[in-house]
């Protein structure tokens, strides 16, 4: 391992709220659900645990409400194996999300911040310790964005690799953009930061990501799902095929694949033998239900691919 300096992940804490019905309504339209259930989740803190599930040392930046959910949220993170000396209390809710799944496996997620808003750029200056000694820093777009900027300065200052998961998807200034080592889209995404269409293929994703790649950012990750991800870089460009199984739960798919990233690159893989990896964790999380529940840990994400064939990367 190259380096045993944590990952510090910058990011929303929520409880996800999920019901599960035979589709997604439309508008205006009621469906009967068939099950009920509340997981822990924000993309920040599902891509923390993650990590932990990885084995690899995690710390949290985040909040959380003076409520019961940010009581429960405390100790998932904790028993999960997040340092949470940096996620504060902050005096009202807890941020929750409001998932509805179908019986295929999609899903479509409402997003409160509530206490998520209180990562506020002084409290990143609070914690500005954690940054510096930061092996990579991971966030994405559920806190503030003045706060994200902020991130983005005091990465590029400290000279810490940043990992942007830009979700949800809004208009990211230019001076973020240069400061970011990974900006890791999914397929919505991607067609909303460079503009083109949702169809994916290799060739269209070359497009996008040389699009993106100009804007300043040091590499491109876009997650298309079923698609595969396709890598691209100053280590040239490459698309790591999708896993074939049998998708549950796509929620939080994207955190799994982040994270796991993080954990490979930092362990000394290549950028694609990184995607690889991540790319088998996502496609493990996907047969299981649930945010954070379905992270899988280190011992099954090599099993699983040593089960699909794909030779272990040293490091792993």
């Amino acid at each position: 391992m190259l380096s045993q300096k944590p990952i510090v992940v910058v990011g929303s804490i929520n409880l996800d709220l999920v019901a599960v019905a035979s589709k997604i309504p439309s508008i205006g339209e009621t469906v009967v659900g068939m099950d009920f259930q509340t997981h822990p989740g924000g993309k920040g803190a599902n891509q923390a645990v993650a990590i932990a599930r990885l084995g690899y040392p995690v710390q949290m930046i985040g909040k959380l409400g003076n409520d019961a959910f940010g009581t429960e949220l405390r100790k998932h993170l904790q028993s999960a194996g997040v340092d949470i000396h940096a996620v504060g209390t902050q005096e009202g809710p807890s941020g929750a999300a409001l998932i509805v799944v179908s019986s295929q496996g999609d899903n479509s997620i409402v997003v409160v911040p509530a206490a998520n808003a209180a990562v506020t750029p002084q409290y990143l200056d609070d914690n500005i310790e954690l940054i510096r000694q930061a092996g990579m820093v991971l966030t994405q777009l559920e806190i503030p964005l003045e706060t994200v900027e902020h991130l983005a300065v005091l990465c590029e200052r400290e000279n810490v690799p940043l990992v942007l998961d830009p979700a949800p998807a809004m208009e990211l200034p230019s001076s973020v953009l240069r400061a970011v080592e990974w900006f890791t889209p999914n397929e919505t995404e991607a067609a909303f930061y460079s503009g083109a269409s949702t169809q994916s293929s290799p060739t269209s994703a070359d497009e996008r990501a040389r699009a993106l790649l100009t804007t300043g950012c040091k590499g491109v990750v876009f997650k298309m799902g079923p698609d595969g991800v396709y890598v691209s870089s100053s280590h040239g460009q490459n698309l790591v095929p999708a896993f074939s199984v049998r998708a549950v739960d796509t929620t939080a798919a994207g955190d799994a694949f982040n994270g796991a990233f993080a954990v490979g690159l930092m362990k000394g893989l290549c950028p694609y033998e990184s995607a690889t990896f991540a790319t088998a964790v996502a496609a493990i999380s996907v047969t299981r239900k649930g945010a954070q529940p379905s992270m899988p840990t280190l011992e099954e994400a090599k099993q699983f691919m040593i089960e699909h064939s794909v030779k272990l990367p040293i490091g792993i």
